[in-house]
């Protein structure tokens, strides 16, 4: 199979294997065989797919569509690592972590910021990767993590008001899909004592080894 080709069909994949689960074949699934065995098997069907995708990336030809801008994800990379590390935790929109919907201030931390933080994080790193790259295949590669990072905020966010019914949307008066929205808009306040110094600087460190390692982990140069 032409490499390309390839690199085309493992995207197409990847992007199927997640937005399944915004789906009614989820519920489906989840009542046959249980919520956390679904969610063991939809992992590693994702992962045996992004394994698939990365390996067609690399072989894949560099086919060029506009000049590289490489120094945007040395400029942007910090945002998205300090949202990464910062959003993982006590986030009532992750996965089984639902139960902090209870909370009389579900929307805490950096949750005050965006109720997406890890995808905006994806969207952020691969958004600047894409337009630093300016191939064919980064298109393909970087434009589908944008794509399921992007969507999956708004497909989530349906799923769960379908599901959760009062919890969420009591979640989503006090939060937003986009960054600093509800802080704009006076439905929440920037509290930066309760996302603290640890994960940001945590953040910045992982910044700092991959800016350094970038060309021996990847093979490129990160600018």
């Amino acid at each position: 199979m032409d490499p390309m080709t390839q690199l085309a069909l493992a995207t197409l994949v990847f992007l199927a294997t997640h937005f399944v689960t915004s789906t009614p074949l989820r519920g489906k699934l989840v009542g046959m065989v249980g919520e956390r065995p679904y969610l063991g098997l939809y992992s590693l069907v994702a992962l045996v797919a992004l394994v698939w995708m990365v390996i067609a990336y690399g072989n894949a030809p560099l086919e060029r569509l506009w000049g590289a801008t490489r120094w945007l994800p040395v400029v942007v990379m910090p945002f998205s690592l300090v949202l990464l590390t910062t959003g993982y935790f006590r986030n009532p929109a992750a996965v089984m972590q639902g139960a902090l919907l209870k909370n009389p201030d579900p929307a805490r931390g950096i949750v005050r910021v965006t109720r997406h933080p890890v995808m905006w994080a994806i969207m952020l790193w691969s958004g600047a990767h894409l337009l630093a790259r300016g191939d064919v295949k980064s298109v393909l590669f970087f434009g589908a993590f944008f794509v399921v990072a992007g969507g999956g905020t708004i497909l989530q966010d349906l799923r769960k008001a379908r599901t959760l019914g009062e919890d969420w949307a009591r979640f989503t008066a006090v939060s937003s899909n986009v960054p600093f929205l509800a802080i704009l808009q006076g439905r929440n306040t920037l509290r930066l004592a309760e996302i603290g110094w640890a994960k940001p600087l945590g953040g910045i460190a992982l910044y700092v080894i991959l800016l350094y390692a970038h060309a021996w982990l990847f093979g490129a140069p990160p600018y």
